[in-house]
């Protein structure tokens, strides 16, 4: 196994895409924050080898030991391959521990509460553990959680990341209780979720995954579990540094209409604001390594005359102190982007939307289409479910968002692709319909 190692830590930088003019009178403005950091010593999300020691991190694999695991079961083997496949990826001198879950969460590898150092030995034993894995009992991903949770607390560690595998509806705790674990684990760990096979519910992988800052998607068939485990490992022994914020600053009298994650993916951060100081919050983004993501900002500030100038907003990256304990890691600033406002009397100037806020603002639309549309076509709303879709089918091909629109195309027949002409298709594949859903808020970048 290729010991893939920290080679330095990401430099960050921040550019800001706006137009600035106001006309007399206005109050709103738009920004796009595009985040990059780079030279972590990763590519594209692919740890990069090196010799040495690697950033302090702990990782935990939560799988799915329901009944439903064993329907057929290829699922349940496919999850020990996967998980096994994962492990092998895991480099050496990362804490790990594996965790099997139905009505409630066990510790398969290492157990006593604790996490395993990662080694040949170590994966191998891990491995050995899997063997033992049954399916039986319900679902209740809560308390997978918060078991993983306490597992990744048991050791100072700077990255915490974990991996979910569901096959099942969480149908033996109440939306209530999976929503109070999610909180209690919001900004103590990352988690990427997916589900396999088509029984589970798309909105609870997807939530769990939007709470925990990761990625959610769908694995129809249990033979591709391997490989997909395989790129999320990779991808979080790619990351470099933890507890990443973005700080907002506004001036007296204006306020934070919405932050938003608009690329790779649409994510509300608007409401996990923490209070930074006068006038300040942060947000939480989560974990980085080599990678760049957009974030739309939109800021109500007060009205003013023409000629007059402010700076609207102050945008910092720091690196947050865990558990929101400034006296165990101060903050630390690494990129700065300003947002402005001016007004003029000039027309056009204050009334052109600057090109990325238009793109954005349309793939943010383009994903609410798409989860609108499909939960109109789930109740038999289908005059509401064919507008909606084809207004989606509309912002795809208009933003170049190819992707959606092939997802699209299995759960509708397009007339017309400017027009958003639709037909819904009689019949549609549950494993289609639920990956749209699933990759709704999947955006693409608009070349600058």
């Amino acid at each position: 196994m290729a010991n893939f190692a920290k080679s330095r830590v990401p430099r960050f930088s921040a550019e800001v895409y706006q137009n600035p003019y106001l006309p007399e009178g206005g109050r709103e403005v738009h920004a796009i924050i595009t985040v990059t950091a780079t030279g972590g010593g990763t590519t594209g999300g692919r740890p990069v080898p090196a010799a040495g020691g690697g950033p302090d991190a702990g990782v935990v694999i939560m799988v799915d030991r329901s009944g439903s695991m064993d329907h057929p079961p290829a699922k349940l083997r496919g999850a020990r391959e996967a998980t096994a496949a994962a492990l092998d990826t895991v480099r050496d001198g990362v804490r790990f521990a594996v965790v099997a879950g139905n009505h409630r969460a066990v510790e398969v590898y290492p157990g006593g509460g604790r996490l395993a150092v990662a080694a040949a030995a170590t994966r191998a034993q891990a491995k050995e553990a899997l063997r033992t894995l049954t399916a039986g009992g319900g679902t209740a991903i809560g308390s997978w959680l918060r078991l993983t949770g306490r597992l990744l607390a048991s050791a100072e560690l700077g990255i915490r990341h974990a991996l979910l595998l569901t096959d099942g509806r969480n149908e033996h705790e109440s939306p209530r209780e999976l929503r109070a674990a999610l909180d209690v684990c919001s900004g103590a760990f990352t988690c990427d979720a997916r589900g396999v096979g088509t029984d589970w519910e798309v909105k609870e992988v997807t939530a769990v995954a939007s709470a925990l800052l990761g990625t959610a998607d769908i694995v129809a068939d249990p033979a591709g579990l391997a490989a997909d485990f395989t790129r999320l490992m990779e991808t979080a022994m790619g990351k470099e540094i933890a507890d990443v914020g973005l700080r907002l600053w506004t001036p007296l009298g204006a306020e934070t209409v919405f932050v938003r994650q608009v690329a790779p993916t649409v994510v509300d951060l608007t409401g996990r604001c923490r209070e930074s100081g006068p006038r300040s919050a942060d947000y939480p983004t989560g974990s980085w390594g080599d990678e760049s993501r957009d974030y739309h900002l939109c800021l109500r500030v007060p009205a003013a005359g023409i000629g007059r100038e402010m700076l609207a907003g102050r945008v910092t990256l720091i690196t947050s102190a865990p558990d929101g304990d400034p006296a165990r890691r101060p903050p630390r600033p690494l990129s700065q982007g300003l947002v402005r406002a001016v007004w003029t009397d000039d027309v056009a100037a204050a009334t052109a939307i600057h090109p990325q806020v238009a793109h954005y603002t349309g793939q943010a639309e383009l994903a609410q289409a798409i989860q609108q549309g499909l939960d109109a076509r789930k109740s038999g709303d289908t005059d509401g479910a064919t507008a909606k879709l084809g207004r989606a089918v509309q912002l795809a091909g208009a933003s170049g968002n190819e992707g959606s629109a092939k997802l699209l195309a299995k759960v509708v027949d397009v007339v017309d692709t400017a027009t958003g002409t639709v037909r819904l298709k009689a019949k549609v594949a549950e494993a289609d319909e639920m990956t749209l859903e699933t990759r709704s808020t999947k955006t693409v970048r608009m070349k600058k």
